[in-house]
Parts: C-alpha cells; sequence; structure tokens
C-alpha cells in the first residue's frame, strides 16, 4: 500500500469529478500532478502540487484554483485537513485511521510488503561485477557486485523481471598473459626456479593455478610448444570457480555468465556487425586526432567505423584494428546484441568510475542495436580506501597488488560489508574501516539497524511469555493514538514509496538511509518508554495497549526485514549485549 500512490489516484479522480459538474474544464491533463512529502515535516503528511500544474488548463491563477480544490480533497476518505501554502501548493494532514490500515496492511502482507508493480514484469538485464577472470576479486570489485546485486534485488522488489549476469571478459591479450603466468607458476610447481618477467601476473594466487595442472598433468606440457590455449582456458576456469566461491560467500549468484570468447567463437560479433552495417552505420573513415592533442607519430589511417555520433556520442568509434581482428567495442556490441535479441531492451552495467568516459559510446551501441528504443543504465562505482583504526591496510600478499573481497570478507564478514557498502552513493569514494566495521556501536549503521531488529525479536518473544495467545493481528490498533507511535507507523509508511523511487532512479542505497531512519523512529520510541511508562512496550497491567504496541513492534520487525532482503542481509534475532552510545564508541 503507497499512500503517496493512493492519495494521487484519489485527487486525479477528484477533479474528474469537478470536471463533469462543470467547476473545471473538461479532459484535463494531470500527468504532472505528483504526490509528495512536504518539505518541512511539520506541514503535514503529503502534499500535492496540482493547482500548480492546472491552473492554466483551468483558467486561474493558482491559489484560486488551490482553493477549489482544498476543501474538496478534504472530503477524501483518510484526510484530516487540506491547506493552502505559498503560492497554491496544497499540505495534507492524514486522520489516524488512515495509518493504521497501512499497519493492518504490513501485518497482513509481511515481508512482502512494499512489493510494487511499477516494473510490470518488463525484462531489465543487470550486469555487475564482470571482473576480467585474471585473478581474485577485489574490494573494488566487490562494491561493485554489492551495488548490482542489490540493485538487481530492488528491482525485482519493485516488479521488473530481472537477469542477473556477469560479463566474463575471457578473450583477448590479457587471457593470454594470464596463460603464460600461469606456465610459469606450473614449471615451479614442478621444482624449476622461474623469475616472473614484466608484463606477466605475478600474484601468489597463481601458484595454486600452477600446483593444480601439476597434479592433474604431471609434467606434460614441459615438452609442448602449444601449451598455451590449455593453460589460458585452465587459468580462466580456475580462476572462475574461485570468484563464483568468493561471490556466494557475500550473497551473490548470478543467473547468466556470458562469456566474451564464446561470442566471438559463435558468431555474435560477426551478426552484430551485419545488422549495423544493414542499417548503413558501419564505414570506411579517417578520425581527427584528440582534441589538443595532437602525438607526433600520429597519422591519419583509414579505419573500419561505427557511427556512434548518430547516436549521442562525441566521435565515432574504431571497431576493427589494422590487422582486421575486432576492437574490444565491437565485442561490447557483440554483448549488446545478444542482450536486445534475448528479449531485454533495459540494460544496466554496473561499472567502475574509471570507466566514466566508456559510458556514452556504450549508450550510442545500445540505442543502435535497439532501433533508439532501448535503455543503458551505467552506475559508477568509486574507489573503496580499507582501514583498520584509520590506517591504510596493507596490500594483499596473496595478490600481490591489491586487498581482495577474501580480504575484506575473512576480516568483516558478509552483512556487514554489503550495508556498509552501501552507506554512500556509488560514485562517493567510500572508506571502509575493519575497526569501525565491527564496533557494536550506534556509530555502526550496521549494528544500529540489526539492533533494532533483535529487539523488536526480544521484545515480542517477552510478549509472547507475558500474555497467553498473543495475537497482534486481533490487537486494538486504535490504542497507537500517541505521536510517538504515528511517528513510527509514518516511518514504515514511506518503504513502498521508497522502493519504487529508488527502483526508478536505480540507486540501492536509498535502502541503506532509509533504514538508518527507521532504526532511529524505533530506537527513539523505546528511548521514550524510559520515561513515560505508558509508551513503554510492554505493559503488564493494560493488556490492549501492550497488543497494540507488540502489533506496532511486529510490523517494524517485517519492514526492517524487508528492506534488509532487498540489499542482500539477513536480519539478525539477538546481538549480545547494548549498542554502545557513540561517545562509548570513540
Amino acid at each position: 500500500m503507497n499512500i503517496f500512490n493512493e492519495f494521487e489516484k484519489d485527487i486525479k479522480a477528484m477533479i474528474a469529478e469537478l470536471a463533469n459538474d462543470g467547476t473545471l474544464p473538461n479532459a484535463m491533463d494531470v500527468s504532472k500532478l505528483t504526490v509528495e512529502s512536504p518539505r518541512d515535516p511539520s506541514h503535514g503528511d503529503l502534499a500535492t502540487n496540482a493547482a500548480m500544474v492546472l491552473s492554466k488548463q483551468a483558467g486561474m491563477n493558482p491559489r484560486q484554483l488551490a482553493e477549489i480544490l482544498a476543501p474538496t480533497i478534504e472530503s477524501i476518505h483518510g484526510v484530516e485537513n487540506a491547506e493552502i501554502a505559498g503560492p497554491g501548493f496544497i499540505n495534507i494532514r492524514l486522520n489516524g485511521i488512515c495509518y493504521l490500515n497501512l499497519l493492518k496492511q504490513i501485518l497482513a502482507d509481511d515481508i512482502s510488503f512494499g512489493a510494487s508493480n511499477i516494473g510490470a514484469k518488463t525484462p531489465v538485464n543487470v550486469e555487475y561485477v564482470s571482473a576480467n577472470p585474471t585473478g581474485p576479486l577485489t574490494v573494488g570489485h566487490a562494491r561493485g557486485a554489492i551495488v548490482g546485486d542489490s540493485l538487481a534485488n530492488l528491482l525485482l522488489k519493485a516488479g521488473f523481471a530481472v537477469r542477473k549476469e556477469y560479463y566474463t571478459n575471457d578473450a583477448g591479450n590479457q587471457v593470454n598473459v594470464l596463460g603464460e603466468s600461469a606456465y610459469l607458476r606450473y614449471r615451479e610447481a614442478l621444482g624449476e626456479e622461474i623469475t616472473i618477467p614484466e608484463g606477466c601476473y605475478p600474484g601468489e594466487y597463481l601458484k595454486d593455478v600452477g600446483q593444480a595442472i601439476a597434479k592433474q598433468e604431471g609434467d606434460k606440457w614441459l615438452s609442448e610448444d602449444e601449451y598455451l590455449p590449455f593453460f589460458r582456458d585452465f587459468a580462466v576456469n580456475y580462476l572462475m570457480d574461485e570468484i563464483r566461491a568468493d561471490l556466494a560467500k557475500v550473497g551473490i549468484k548470478h543467473d547468466l555468465f556470458y562469456s566474451e570468447k564464446s561470442a566471438v567463437e559463435n558468431g555474435s560479433v560477426d551478426r552484430a556487425m551485419e545488422y549495423l552495417m544493414s542499417k548503413g552505420l558501419i564505414y570506411q573513415g579517417v578520425l581527427e586526432p584528440p582534441k589538443g592533442k595532437k602525438p607526433e607519430d600520429w597519422e591519419p589511417r583509414e579505419q573500419t567505423l561505427f557511427k556512434s555520433t548518430d547516436f549521442g556520442d562525441d566521435v565515432d568509434r574504431p571497431i576493427q584494428k589494422s590487422d582486421g581482428s575486432y576492437t574490444y567495442f565491437a565485442n561490447d556490441i557483440a554483448h549488446f546484441y545478444d542482450v536486445h535479441t534475448q528479449g531485454y531492451d533495459d540494460l544496466v552495467v554496473v561499472v567502475g568510475a574509471d570507466h566514466g568516459g566508456y559510458v556514452r559510446r556504450a549508450e550510442s551501441a545500445f540505442k543502435a542495436m535497439t532501433d533508439g528504443k532501448g535503455t543503458l543504465s551505467m552506475p559508477l562505482c568509486a574507489m573503496v580506501n580499507v582501514l583498520n583504526n584509520g590506517v591504510p591496510v596493507k596490500m594483499s600478499k596473496r595478490a600481490g597488488t591489491f586487498i581482495t573481497l577474501r580480504d575484506v570478507l575473512d576480516a568483516v564478514g558478509g552483512g556487514v560489508m554489503r550495508f556498509i557498502m552501501l552507506t554512500r552513493q556509488s560514485n562517493q569514494t567510500l572508506e571502509f574501516d575493519y575497526s569501525r566495521a565491527l564496533d557494536q556501536s550506534k556509530d555502526n549503521p550496521y549494528f544500529y539497524v540489526q539492533y533494532a531488529h533483535a529487539r523488536a525479536c526480544s521484545v515480542l518473544n517477552h510478549g509472547a511469555d507475558m500474555f497467553d495467545d498473543m495475537d497482534v493481528s486481533k490487537a486494538d490498533l486504535e490504542k497507537l493514538n500517541r505521536p510517538e507511535t504515528l511517528s513510527v507507523i509514518k516511518a514504515l509508511s514511506a518503504w513502498p514509496r521508497l522502493v519504487e523511487q529508488a527502483a526508478t532512479a536505480r540507486e540501492p542505497h536509498r535502502v541503506a538511509f532509509y533504514l538508518q531512519d527507521l532504526a532511529s523512529a524505533f530506537h527513539g520510541w523505546w528511548n521514550m518508554g524510559r520515561d513515560d511508562a505508558t509508551l513503554r512496550f510492554l505493559i503488564k497491567d493494560d493488556r490492549e495497549l501492550s497488543m497494540a504496541h507488540l502489533a506496532l513492534v511486529s510490523a517494524v520487525k517485517t519492514v526492517i526485514a524487508s528492506a534488509l532482503d532487498v540489499i542482500g542481509v539477513e536480519p539478525l534475532d539477538e546481538l549480545r549485549g547494548e549498542l554502545k552510545d557513540s561517545e562509548e564508541a570513540a
């Protein structure tokens, strides 16, 4: 039950009735009419721009129209009053019954509360992680993985038909280098002293690959000249198994692993190029040097180019190298072609912030593949700085040059990692401090939210012990008439709206922000009970009020679990000890 959507529908229906009785003109365009939260919560529960956006059609100024609309809005069931503000905005205050009905809905829906159908089962392909299979996943990859997986879950909650995809970059020179590096480690595993030359991968993780091959193959490949294909494929498969295992530890499972190598071998690239040629979008031409940058050795040369400027790009892009092989971009175009032909014209690709310059050409290619109908969005994930007590953490010895996903998982666990990775917008740099991530204090957003859920579970358990036949579905919710409890219900009412807004904006971090706000409202109610006995969750001598409180506590527990489920974090039913105050944590 989305209160905002429900009242938007009611106001639009009311305007249609006013048109029918001649008060307003017929066939008014209400597409720009919205119902939002007022900027200042003290002004009411909802606000509508109806008078502002309809005044011209109505032939009167916004204030005049608002004076007609406000009294009629007050007649809508659940509205306590409607007041005109400024030039013609209308602030709406709801009565308690409206929120109590929503509380009943939460108790009935359980964890599915907040689910929306705005997606209308529209197919969306969400591609994320997609790291080169040349080594372990880094902490940077982990952020993209968590953002992508949480976004996919969010879109599912909003009613989209989602496919989770991992694009495997298993073609190109970096995979050949991987094969050569694995071959060196294989020789090392057989007792040979080796030197890792410049250009090869030095990480110790490849020792495991070399030892696995030596165990399986013996010394067979020492006398073989054509060793590279085997070592390349073995290393890719071995490392992809490692990547899948690491992702599983953080609760991530993809529906599809798309292979770049397979796309080349099965003709997808050729088919995509043929499609572009049939549209007249490939030609032979000469590109100008980059503006303000003309290298001394630059020479104009004819290339095979894609007309990406027809779809909003800055320049046309090469799709074939001088030796006749396709560029990486051509392989990406083939991927877009396959995604489109498989029925997905809404594509999300989560990438690192260093890929920002790639966005426009990718958008142009996807538009070309979908005849301009498709939508490609590319959320950018900025760097993660890993600290411990404020001190930068040293690079992983196993990886050689970076901190791995496994390093962080081993230090803090998957739930903490997932939550904290969403505590900043993805395009902003994130500092991940081990000590703070594990600190069970109010300053740690993960524990602050989890403690709210655990506290709710504890209260419900105590309630069951205190009262026989506890059934919150039969509670007299009208007992929840205090401002303190209504503020908690209002926080719960925001969840369905948040799901739709965050899914539309493709911003899963909003869920983590919402959870902190809800936890704050719940903890605030708990703290008030210390000073006011009538606000305590359980009152032994007042069963009816206690049942009403327990119903609200149950709803809080349900919505926290629903939101945590979206971001892939398991709710905790109990935590040892009390949540420390900020001063103590410091």
